[in-house]
Formats: C-alpha cells, structure tokens, sequence
C-alpha cells in the first residue's frame, strides 16, 4: 500500500508543473474573462454586472459580416497553405539537383521576424513606389498605380498573400517530415510494378500523409483564426472595415474603446468556435485512429 502511495505521489509531482501552467496560464485567465463578459468593464472605476447585454450586443448585421469574413480569410488562408506547402514538400522530397538549396530557401519567410516581413508586404503594396504596383505598370497590366491597402476587394486579399508567405514555410517542412517518414519500400514496390510518379503520389503519398495534414491543418487553423499581427500592421482593419476580423474586432472594442466587458464576450465567442473546431479535430483524429487498428 505505502508503495503504491508513494507511485501515486510521485506521477502527481511529475504533473505538478504542467498542472500550475494549466491553472495559473490558462484556467484562470479563461475563467477571468468567462466573468468580465458578464460586467460592463471599462476605465470607470466601478464595475456592474449586466448579465448577458453583452452578448446581445454581439448579434447584429455587422458582427455577422466579421464573422464571416473571418471564416473566408482563415479558409482561403488555411487552404493556400496546405495546397503550397504540399506542393512544395513533395518537390523537395524529390530527387533533384540542387535540393538542400531549395530546402534553404524555403526558411527566410519563417525565420524573418514577423513584423519586418510584414512591413516589406506593406511596401511592396504601396501604390506609388511599391514593387507590385510598379510592375504592373511597367508590363501594361495597368494604367495607373494601384494602391493595393486601399482599396477593399484588394486589401482583403493582399493580407491572405501576406499570411500565405509567413505560414507556407512551417507547412511546407512539416510536411517534408511526414513525407520522410514514408517507408520507402512501398515506393520501390509500386515503381517495380510499373506505378509512374502522378500514381505513386495519389495511391502512396497522399493516403499516408491524411493524419499530419490533419494535425497541420489545425495548428494552421487556430493560429490563422488567431492572426492579428498581419493585418493590424497592414490595415488595421480597413478600409471601411473591409478586413477586419474577429480578432481584430475584439481589439478595437477592448482595448480602442476601452469596453473591456464587450471586449471579453467576443473573446469568449472566439474561444468557443475554436473549441469547436478541436473538437471536430479529436474526431477527426480518433476514426483514423480506429481505422489503422482494423
């Protein structure tokens, strides 16, 4: 019995650590907010409780059209990602001349420091001296400069190129290690039986590469959902509101508008559509897991 005991106290002091970080980095400040969404929070010194107000705030035409938009920027951005960096993986899987240079090349979007990367964007999107702009002109493509940040159909677009640039690296050799990981036997097998490239990549490749895209589709996911950096540098939201996003929104009304009570129950809306989303993931994750075992 004291045996057992002390088994039982030793595995809770190896989770101690992991247990403080949970309470003390996630639970608590979960919690906190959870509370503050509930309050009308702001500079004032008192603070009353106003029930769900809030969150019926929250539901209007215009919120609708933040979460949509939300919605399409993380998909296009999520999607290209996955596309380009699979793409990209399975080019530098591949036996060719010069591949561990390509594989280098690959790292600059990643190990460039965010902002400066999504300066450079900015000014690449400048429509009197950017570079994109300037080409444009220069191959009559158009006829005057085009100030990409400015405009809405453009702006919302150029920010999901920008994420695309910074996300596709860490896509791209994640993938690369999950495609390594593939037995080469089976490749060897197929190509003795005649199986070209275009097959053995459908047949072989793809199948065995589901639960990483999986994994990597939801890391992509969360932190795109989650993005703040790109567009607040590039447009902050604008113009006319043409990019702002949850995250964005939540941002501007807590911290712009100093209404940190309308500020936590958007963050609170946010936590729990990525709740959903990991749970779909764990489903996801748990039939292919059930699958392999038959």
């Amino acid at each position: 019995m004291d045996a057992k005991r002390s088994t039982v106290l030793f595995a809770w002091l190896l989770m101690a650590p992991a247990i403080l970080y949970v309470t003390v980095i996630v639970a608590y400040p979960l919690v906190d907010t959870f509370i503050l969404s509930f309050t009308d929070a702001s500079l004032k010194k008192t603070t009353n409780w106003v029930g769900w107000a809030n969150y019926s705030k929250i539901f209007n035409a215009t919120f609708a059209e933040v979460i949509i938009r939300t919605f399409i920027w993380t998909f296009f951005s999520v999607s290209l990602k996955m596309i380009i960096g699979t793409f990209g993986a399975s080019m530098l899987n591949a036996a060719v001349p010069g591949r561990a240079l390509f594989r280098v090349l690959t790292m600059p979007p990643w190990i460039v420091p965010m902002a400066i990367g999504i300066f450079m964007w900015g000014w690449m999107y400048n429509g009197q001296f950017g570079m994109i702009s300037g080409l444009l002109q220069r191959f009559g493509l158009s006829d005057s400069p085009i100030a990409f940040l400015a405009q809405g159909s453009t702006a919302f677009w150029a920010t999901v190129i920008t994420d695309v640039w910074i996300g596709v690296p860490m896509v791209t050799l994640y993938m690369l290690a999950a495609m390594q990981s593939i037995p080469q036997d089976l490749y060897e097998a197929a190509w003795t039986d005649g199986a070209g490239r275009f097959y053995r990549f459908r047949r072989i490749t793809l199948p065995l590469l589901v639960p990483s895209m999986i994994t990597m589709s939801m890391i992509s996911l969360i932190s795109t959902f989650n993005s703040f950096d790109i567009i607040w540098i590039l447009t902050r939201g604008g113009p006319t509101g043409e990019t702002t996003t949850m995250i964005i929104d939540t941002y501007r009304t807590a911290i712009g508008s100093n209404k940190y009570g309308e500020g936590a129950a958007r963050a609170v809306l946010i936590c729990i559509f990525l709740s959903i989303f990991c749970v779909f993931y764990f489903r996801m994750t748990s039939r292919l897991s059930a699958g392999d075992k038959r």
